[in-house]
């Protein structure tokens, strides 16, 4: 899915790290295995499973990140809150894939630089909850961590957690990304056919003719360049795509981490980029030492109760020696905190002169409950959330250099807002999501075109 790029600085061994040295710290957001028998037998399983992705794939993401933070690209990440195993399906897959392939279109057309495309997905099973036990009419069970802990449904043979989920995830996650594989090299992202990115299920969209115009303009200009030259354009059949999970269930990570030839370190080989939270990116904690070790591009989500002084010292735990494209902060603070809790992060690591990719996820710090029961987000809160971060940033002398969006290609209706103005009485109509509101296509296409007059407003000049 890409390509290698040996342009990166040279870095140290992390000292005093094994791929296990996690195990000495205190660990959160993990599941109590109750065979500790068949938990072994399946990390061993693990072990000698092929990795899903490669060395030089991680690198080759590490470079284009380093590329974002120093703006000649931007980074759009996206894809499923949780992924589900019931879902591993080709049209799931190829539906996301082209909402993704549809809003890094609008991206180029309008931000004049290339896209880094991350899809949160083959590997998106494990979830984080704020309480261990979830209790209905005086029944209490584990909660739901994904389905490669356990499962949704709330009974007790449901709830209790299975190592061999793991295997499972695995195998969904390798089916996921060898069909992504074969779509990208099979000519799916090719520039010169769009159409392939329709989705059949959209029919009349608002934003549909917008977005044909853009998609004609393009074609025009495939074309026109390629009269000039009397030959076709290379390079427009295909696409660089990476993936992404949060790295939160560590034996599964562990067991997927491994040394390769002709390359030094230890690459976690379960993603191309994993991400931690700040429920679990404790200085002294285990995911943090986890991810201190590993050569891949990591990212921390950061909320608003983050401290300047908390972020500088995640800072010198994770990336001691400033490596371009190593780090990524994913700022989630709601639109309503934005303004008052992003400027003094900006400014400390400003100050400090250490080099991060700044991401917002305008997502998570919106989640609201609805008088019918139902958990949502407003489109407009998300949408304000974007423009303010651009405009903060902006004032900060900083850059925005991506955003991180929970979205799904499929026809649902859990955000409100948007185009079609969905209202709490539409979310019963196509509420599908075991976990957090997503976007649905029409709404993560109108924010694409929103970062795209962002964009143009905050570099027009004055």
């Amino acid at each position: 899915m890409a390509t290698n790029d040996t342009n990166l600085q040279a870095v140290t061994l992390p000292r005093e790290w094994s791929a296990q040295s996690w195990r000495a710290r205190p660990a959160t957001q993990m599941p109590q295995y109750p065979d500790a028998a068949e938990f072994e037998s399946a990390l061993a399983e693990l072990r000698r499973l092929p990795p899903l992705v490669t060395s030089w794939e991680i690198l080759s993401l590490k470079q284009q990140l380093a590329d974002a933070q120093e703006g000649k690209r931007f980074l759009l990440q996206g894809g499923d809150c949780a992924e589900s195993f019931d879902e591993c399906s080709s049209d799931v897959i190829s539906n996301r894939l082209k909402v993704l392939l549809q809003m890094s279109l609008v991206l180029v057309h309008g931000m004049r630089k290339p896209v880094v495309r991350v899809g949160r997905f083959a590997g998106q099973y494990a979830k984080p909850r704020s309480a261990d036990m979830e209790t209905i009419d005086g029944v209490s069970l584990p909660s739901y961590r994904g389905d490669i802990v356990n499962g949704p449904a709330f009974t007790a043979e449901a709830r209790r957690p299975d190592p061999r989920r793991m295997i499972k995830a695995h195998a969904r996650s390798a089916m996921t990304m060898n069909f992504v594989r074969a779509l990208i090299d099979g000519g799916f992202a090719d520039l010169h056919h769009p159409e392939y990115w329709d989705l059949g299920w959209v029919g009349h969209s608002p934003l549909a003719d917008e977005y044909r115009r853009m998609v004609a303009a393009i074609g025009d200009a495939v074309r026109f360049m390629e009269t000039l030259s009397g030959a076709e354009v290379h390079n427009l059949n295909r696409v660089d795509f990476y993936t992404s999970h949060e790295g939160l269930l560590l034996p599964y990570e562990e067991a997927l981490t491994r040394q390769v030839p002709r390359n030094w370190g230890w690459f976690d080989l379960s993603t191309h980029f994993p991400w931690i939270g700040m429920r679990t990116a404790q200085i002294d904690g285990a995911h943090v030492e986890f991810l201190r070790g590993i050569r891949n591009p990591i990212a921390v989500k950061i909320g608003p109760s983050v401290t300047p002084d908390m972020l500088l010292k995640l800072v010198d735990v994770l990336n001691p020696e400033d490596e371009a494209g190593r780090l990524t902060f994913i700022h989630r603070m709601g639109a309503s905190q934005i303004a008052a809790k992003l400027p003094p992060l900006l400014d400390a690591i400003r100050r400090d002169g250490r080099r991060v990719l700044w991401v917002c996820d305008p997502m998570h710090g919106n989640t609201e409950s609805t008088a019918n029961g139902y958990k949502t987000r407003r489109f407009a809160n998300i949408a304000g959330e974007v423009e303010q971060a651009f405009d903060l940033h902006a004032a900060a002398g900083t850059r925005l250099g991506g955003v991180h969006l929970e979205l799904t290609g499929e026809d649902v209706t859990e955000c409100l807002g948007g185009a079609r103005e969905l209202t709490e009485t539409d979310l019963e109509r196509a509420y599908r999501s075991c976990v957090d509101p997503r976007l649905n296509y029409e709404q993560a296409l109108e924010i694409a075109m929103l970062i795209v007059r962002k964009q143009t407003q905050i570099s027009a000049p004055l």
